[in-house]
């Protein structure tokens, strides 16, 4: 069957995969409009999602057409999702729809509305691996007036997002692609209260996003070599919009850049967040960055830090290990954190020790401390009995702190 129908959801999915031979696909295509014919009177259909992928688009073009008209003119559907490898162009009459509340559209070749777009019902808008100009993005923002998350995947083509809809609030920026070098994405997003930067970044200027409560930026720069003065100025400049935020979440590469910059001189802005996730590798090339940015934080309330497998010691380019090592044991972090009350490390591992008597230390107010060692496969581990008499035996600036150690 071309169409299934998901009873106890009220969920209906549409695969279009085609056979080799010529007889099959003219069955299935066949099948394709029987189904839609019976399912257009629907009282609600809550999802409906078009999967595309041929090798013969000009032969099937038309049954696409049928299925985005079958979505947005003759079914009352909630959550369109359409998924292409390529070779489709989003139709002209699809642009208008009130039924829609969540739209999802990957690998469509080019998004280019020609009138105005009129998606009164979207409040959740993504797009994936499509090529928009500045434009047509402008025409789509203004085309949802209720929308209230965007999020962009693999995306190139325009140079400047305003979202003005007060009813926005959540952007996810994932693989920010551009066609030239030296352009960055102008984000102009005052109402906007989450943002996520991931993936990979070429760059990003964050114009006027007061509004700001909860930050991720877990990406990574496209270059493998050593930070460049364009990617600094980046980091720099996203930090500086974000100081107000009251979450920030930093992913394992962040962090060595961080590192790098902290190595250069840079000092991080005063900041306000009263939460701090941090994501690391928990190598000491990484703890002086790490204190560093903690320096700037004396609003900081809970700061969680989970150890991350995998990375590229981005710092061996500029510091060797035990450089900084003696760098981190024997330069004075001179700095409090007078409203720090709980702190948790997660995957810690033994490296992580002398970042553990840090925090003890300039943790004045500190109330709970928790730490959740890797778990190894095997039983307990003797190291981890002689970790924990010797966590229990690092000073503490707060009398009051309760250091909890399990593995």
């Amino acid at each position: 069957m071309a169409v299934s129908l998901d009873v106890c959801s009220s969920t209906v999915s549409l695969h279009v995969r085609f056979p080799n031979r010529e007889k099959h696909v003219v069955d299935y295509l066949n099948s394709i409009r029987r189904d839609l014919h019976y399912w257009r009177c629907c009282h609600k259909i809550r999802k409906f999602s078009v999967f595309y992928d041929t090798c013969d688009p000009q032969r099937v073009a038309k049954d696409v057409d049928l299925c985005f008209y079958f979505a947005s003119k003759l079914a009352n559907v909630e959550h369109f999702q359409f998924i292409s490898d390529g070779g489709y162009v989003f139709p002209q009459f699809a642009y208008k729809n009130t039924s829609w509340r969540k739209l999802d559209i990957e690998s469509c070749m080019e998004l280019k509305p020609l009138a105005d777009v009129k998606w009164s019902g979207i409040v959740s808008l993504s797009i994936g691996c499509t090529y928009l100009t500045d434009g047509s993005m402008e025409k789509i923002l203004s085309g949802c007036p209720n929308l209230e998350c965007l999020q962009l995947d693999h995306f190139w083509g325009f140079h400047r997002l305003e979202i003005s809809n007060v009813k926005s609030r959540e952007l996810i920026i994932d693989n920010l692609e551009t066609d030239e070098c030296d352009v960055w994405l102008d984000i102009i997003a005052p109402y906007i209260q989450n943002l996520k930067i991931l993936e990979s970044c070429r760059g990003i200027y964050l114009r006027n996003v007061a509004s700001l409560v909860t930050v991720v930026f877990n990406f990574e720069f496209e270059e493998e070599e050593p930070l460049q003065r364009k990617e600094s100025t980046c980091l720099k400049e996203l930090f500086q919009s974000v100081a107000h935020v009251e979450k920030l979440e930093l992913g394992p590469w962040c962090i060595q850049y961080l590192s790098i910059m902290e190595l250069e001189g840079w000092q991080p802005p005063p900041s306000s967040w009263k939460f701090l996730q941090l994501h690391v590798h928990l190598k000491q090339l990484d703890f002086p960055g790490i204190c560093c940015f903690l320096q700037s934080s004396s609003d900081l309330e809970t700061l969680v830090i989970d150890g991350y497998e995998k990375s590229r010691d981005l710092l061996l380019k500029y510091t060797n290990k035990d450089e900084q090592t003696r760098r981190f044991e024997t330069h004075d972090f001179n700095c409090s954190f007078p409203h720090l009350k709980t702190i948790k490390i997660l995957n810690f591992s033994g490296s992580a020790m002398p970042l553990v008597k840090y925090l003890l230390k300039h943790a004045t107010v500190l109330e709970k401390f928790i730490i959740a060692a890797k778990r190894k496969w095997g039983g307990v581990s003797s190291d981890y009995v002689k970790m924990e008499q010797e966590l229990m035996s690092f000073p503490r600036s707060s009398p009051q702190v309760s250091v909890i150690f399990s593995y």
